[in-house]
Protein backbone atom coordinates (compact mmCIF):
# COMPACT_ATOMS: atom_id res chain seq x y z
CA UNK A 1 0.00 0.00 0.00
CA UNK A 2 2.84 2.34 0.77
CA UNK A 3 4.34 1.65 -2.65
CA UNK A 4 1.12 2.72 -4.33
CA UNK A 5 0.96 5.87 -2.18
CA UNK A 6 4.57 6.71 -3.07
CA UNK A 7 3.92 6.13 -6.78
CA UNK A 8 0.70 8.20 -6.75
CA UNK A 9 2.46 10.93 -4.74
CA UNK A 10 5.35 10.96 -7.19
CA UNK A 11 2.98 11.17 -10.14
CA UNK A 12 1.08 14.02 -8.51
CA UNK A 13 4.33 15.80 -7.76
CA UNK A 14 5.56 15.43 -11.36
CA UNK A 15 2.23 16.51 -12.84
CA UNK A 16 2.16 19.52 -10.50
CA UNK A 17 5.65 20.46 -11.61
CA UNK A 18 4.65 20.10 -15.26
CA UNK A 19 1.57 22.22 -14.65
CA UNK A 20 3.67 24.94 -13.04
CA UNK A 21 6.12 24.86 -15.97
CA UNK A 22 3.30 25.19 -18.52
CA UNK A 23 1.69 28.01 -16.54
CA UNK A 24 5.03 29.82 -16.36
CA UNK A 25 5.53 29.45 -20.12
CA UNK A 26 2.07 30.89 -20.72
CA UNK A 27 2.82 33.76 -18.36
CA UNK A 28 6.07 34.51 -20.17
CA UNK A 29 4.31 34.37 -23.55
CA UNK A 30 1.57 36.71 -22.31
CA UNK A 31 4.19 39.10 -20.95
CA UNK A 32 6.03 39.16 -24.27
CA UNK A 33 2.75 39.78 -26.12
CA UNK A 34 1.96 42.66 -23.76
CA UNK A 35 5.43 44.17 -24.29
CA UNK A 36 4.97 43.92 -28.06
CA UNK A 37 1.57 45.61 -27.80
CA UNK A 38 3.05 48.43 -25.72
CA UNK A 39 5.87 48.92 -28.22
CA UNK A 40 3.40 49.01 -31.12
CA UNK A 41 1.18 51.48 -29.27
CA UNK A 42 4.15 53.74 -28.55
CA UNK A 43 5.13 53.67 -32.22
CA UNK A 44 1.54 54.48 -33.25
CA UNK A 45 1.52 57.36 -30.76
CA UNK A 46 4.76 58.77 -32.17
CA UNK A 47 3.33 58.54 -35.69
CA UNK A 48 0.16 60.32 -34.57
CA UNK A 49 2.18 63.03 -32.85
CA UNK A 50 4.16 63.62 -36.05
CA UNK A 51 0.95 63.79 -38.04
CA UNK A 52 -0.55 66.13 -35.46
CA UNK A 53 2.47 68.44 -35.70
CA UNK A 54 2.11 68.58 -39.48
CA UNK A 55 -1.59 69.36 -39.17
CA UNK A 56 -0.87 72.06 -36.57
CA UNK A 57 1.58 73.71 -38.98
CA UNK A 58 -1.01 73.57 -41.76
CA UNK A 59 -3.65 75.02 -39.44
CA UNK A 60 -1.38 77.88 -38.41
CA UNK A 61 -0.69 78.73 -42.04
CA UNK A 62 -4.40 78.65 -42.87
CA UNK A 63 -5.24 80.84 -39.87
CA UNK A 64 -2.66 83.37 -41.01
CA UNK A 65 -4.08 83.32 -44.52
CA UNK A 66 -7.63 83.81 -43.20
CA UNK A 67 -6.47 86.68 -41.02
CA UNK A 68 -4.85 88.39 -44.01
CA UNK A 69 -7.96 87.88 -46.14
CA UNK A 70 -10.18 89.29 -43.38
CA UNK A 71 -7.98 92.39 -43.28
CA UNK A 72 -8.36 92.76 -47.04
CA UNK A 73 -12.12 92.37 -46.84
CA UNK A 74 -12.58 94.68 -43.88
CA UNK A 75 -14.93 97.58 -44.52
CA UNK A 76 -12.89 100.38 -43.07
CA UNK A 77 -14.87 103.11 -44.79
CA UNK A 78 -18.26 102.01 -43.46
CA UNK A 79 -19.60 101.90 -47.00
CA UNK A 80 -21.25 98.52 -46.60
CA UNK A 81 -23.25 99.40 -43.50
Amino acid sequence: MRVIAVIVGGLLLMSGGALIAVADQQRVAALEAAKAAVAQTRQDLEDLEDSNDELADTLAALQTQISEQEKQLADETGLLK
